[in-house]
């Protein structure tokens, strides 16, 4: 029975994982904060740090 219960749960997590990334909210946000040429994430409305000169 127990066995029978995780198996349940674990199936019930992988299929909630694959709608999760199915339907991400917010994923094209996400995808227009990072910079174009570095792809690391932009904080705030300003250029990026490799936009500026600094290390």
């Amino acid at each position: 029975m127990i066995v029978k219960s995780v198996f349940l749960f674990l199936a019930f997590m992988i299929v909630l994982g694959i709608f999760g990334k199915w339907r991400f909210p917010g994923q094209k946000m996400l995808a227009n904060a990072k910079c174009p040429k570095c792809q690391r994430f932009r904080i705030g409305k300003g250029p990026c740090v490799c936009e500026k000169g600094r290390p």
